[in-house]
C-alpha cells in the first residue's frame, strides 16, 4: 500500500491549513486527519493504489480539503446562534471517481 503522506506531504498539508513549515506541534493530528481523509475517500473510490498511473489531482485535493476540514472543526456541527453542518465541496471533487455498483 503507498504510504499515504506520499500523497498528500506533511509540507502540503501545512500549506493547505495554512501553517508555516516550523509549526510542527499539529503534525501528529495532521497525519491522523491525512490517514482518515484518505480511509474516506477510498470507502468512495477504492483502494488509491488501485488508480494505475497516478492518483488524479481532485482526489488529493479532496483529501487535502477533508483533512483540512477536521483540522478545522474538531466537532460535527458547529453552534453560532444555531447549530449547522459545515459544508464542503468534497463530493464534488470524488464523484467522477465514484465506484458505482447497481
Amino acid at each position: 500500500m503507498t504510504d499515504t503522506l506520499s500523497i498528500v506531504s506533511l509540507a502540503e498539508m501545512r500549506a493547505h491549513v495554512r501553517l508555516t513549515s516550523d509549526e510542527t506541534d499539529y503534525d501528529d493530528d495532521l497525519t491522523s486527519m491525512l490517514e482518515a481523509a484518505r480511509g474516506y475517500v477510498e470507502g468512495w473510490c477504492g483502494p488509491l493504489d488501485d488508480f494505475a498511473d497516478s492518483i488524479p489531482p481532485a482526489i488529493t485535493h479532496a483529501m487535502k480539503m477533508y483533512a483540512a476540514h477536521l483540522f478545522e472543526n474538531r466537532e460535527a456541527a458547529q453552534s453560532e446562534g444555531r447549530v449547522s453542518e459545515v459544508p464542503m465541496g468534497f463530493f464534488d471533487l470524488i464523484d467522477p471517481h465514484r465506484l458505482r455498483a447497481f
